[in-house]
C-alpha cells in the first residue's frame, strides 16, 4: 500500500515508522555534543589498536611474521577492521561522524600518523572542529576564565571546557564562589590564599561564616547556636517555656538542632522516653510506681463482655470482646461453630470405643 505526497510520489506507508524513527535519532543527535562524540570515536580508535595489535599472528616463522608485520600495521585491511569496531549499531551520532569524515580518518591512517600521533588532537581538534584543548571553550577556542592551565583556579567547572560550546564562565564547587572561584562561601574560610591560589577549609559547625576553624572564630553564628562570650554555642531549643514540639511528642536537643520524638502509647504528654516519662497516662493506662501501666478491664468485678458466649481479651490500653472458643461471630451474635462431618465421625468414633471400653469391662468382672 502507498500514499501520495504533495508531488504526487508513492511513499510506501511501511516505510512510515522507520522514517519517523529516523528523525527521532536525526533530532536526539542534534542535541548532544559533538565533541563527546568525537572523544568517544578516539577511545574506541584506540582500543581497536590494541585489539588489532597482534592479529592473526603468533609463533611460528619469526622472520616472516616481522615483515607481514609490519605491512599489515599500516594497511587498509587493519583500518577497516578498526572503523567497524569504532561504533555500536545504536549510536546513530558516531555512525553518522564516521559516514561524514571517513576521508580525514584514512588521510591520518595513511599520510599523518607519523607526523600527528594525537588522534584527538588533529582530527577532533584541528580538522573536523569540535573540540578544543583541555582548558579552553567555544568556536574560537578561547581560554577560560582562569586560564587554561588552570581554569577556574582548579576550584570549579569551566563552561564549555574542550568543546567548541559554552561561554568559559565558572561553575564552582561547593567551597567556593564569585566569577573566578577564589572567595569562600558561606561555612568556608580561605586556610590559603594569594592572588591565583585560594583553598576554602570549613568552619566550625557552629558558625554560619568564619575566618578561622574553631567556634571562637565565628563572625556570624548558623541557626541552632547563639553567642556567648564571643564563643558560638548549642541552643537548647528543649529548655525553652513552651516546647517546640507537639503534645503528644518529647523534645530532645542535637547539636544546633533538635529532634521531636514519639511519647510512649501510655502517655498522654511526656517528657522523655517511655512510661516512665509521662505527664500524664493514656486512657486505659493508671499511674504506678511512678510510671503508666496498662489497666487490665477483663480482671474488673463487673463483667465488661456481657453478649452470650463472649470471652474478654486484655490488650495495651483497652480491651476487646471476642467468641468464645467453639463459637463464631453471625450478625453480632455468638453462635455455635457446626460440625464437620469429619469432626461428627471423630465423635462419633470416641463415642463407640468409649462404649466397646465399657462392655469389655463388664465382661472382664
Amino acid at each position: 500500500m502507498a500514499v501520495r505526497g504533495r508531488a504526487g510520489s508513492a511513499v510506501s506507508i511501511h516505510l512510515v515508522p522507520w522514517l519517523l524513527i529516523a528523525l527521532f535519532f536525526i533530532c536526539t543527535a542534534a542535541k548532544k555534543e559533538p565533541c563527546d562524540t568525537c572523544r568517544r570515536l578516539v577511545d574506541r580508535f584506540h582500543e581497536g589498536l590494541e585489539k588489532t595489535s597482534k592479529k592473526n599472528f603468533g609463533g611460528g616463522n619469526t622472520a616472516w611474521e616481522e615483515k607481514t608485520l609490519s605491512k599489515y600495521e599500516s594497511s587498509e585491511i587493519r583500518l577497516v577492521e578498526i572503523i567497524e569496531l569504532l561504533c555500536d549499531s545504536t549510536d546513530f551520532e558516531c555512525n553518522l561522524m564516521v559516514e561524514e569524515h571517513e576521508e580525514q580518518i584514512e588521510k591520518w591512517w595513511f599520510k599523518m600518523r607519523n607526523k600527528s600521533p594525537d588522534l584527538l588532537k588533529w582530527f577532533c581538534i584541528g580538522t573536523i572542529n569540535v573540540c578544543c584543548p583541555s582548558g579552553t571553550y567555544g568556536p574560537d577556542c578561547l581560554a577560560c576564565l582562569g586560564g587554561s592551565e588552570q581554569p577556574c583556579h582548579g576550584n570549579g567547572f569551566c563552561s564549555g571546557d574542550g568543546t567548541r560550546g559554552g561561554d568559559g564562565t565558572c561553575s564552582c564547587k561547593a567551597e567556593y564562589m564569585g566569577p573566578f572561584c577564589l572567595e569562600c562561601a558561606d561555612g568556608y574560610y580561605n586556610s590559603e590564599r594569594n592572588d591565583t591560589h585560594s583553598v576554602c577549609s570549613a568552619c566550625h559547625e557552629a558558625c554560619k561564616t568564619c575566618h578561622e576553624a574553631t567556634n571562637k572564630d565565628c563572625k556570624e553564628c548558623k541557626d541552632g547556636w547563639r553567642e556567648e562570650d564571643e564563643i558560638c554555642i548549642d541552643q537548647d531549643e528543649c529548655a525553652a517555656e513552651t516546647s517546640p514540639c507537639k503534645e503528644s511528642q518529647y523534645c530532645l536537643n542535637t547539636e544546633g538542632s533538635y529532634l521531636c520524638n514519639k511519647c510512649d502509647e501510655s502517655c498522654s504528654g511526656c517528657t522523655g522516653e517511655g512510661p516512665e516519662k509521662c505527664t500524664e497516662c493514656s486512657d486505659g493506662y493508671v499511674l504506678e510506681d511512678n510510671k503508666c501501666t496498662d489497666i487490665n478491664e477483663c480482671e474488673s468485678d463487673e463483667k465488661i463482655c456481657v453478649g452470650e458466649n463472649e470471652d474478654c481479651i486484655n490488650i495495651p490500653g483497652a480491651y476487646k470482646c471476642v467468641c468464645a472458643e467453639g463459637f463464631e461471630e453471625q450478625d453480632g451474635q455468638c453462635v455455635a461453630l457446626k460440625k464437620t462431618d469429619e469432626e461428627i465421625i471423630t465423635q462419633q468414633n470416641v463415642a463407640s470405643d468409649a462404649a466397646q471400653e465399657s462392655i469389655n469391662i463388664h465382661e472382664d468382672l
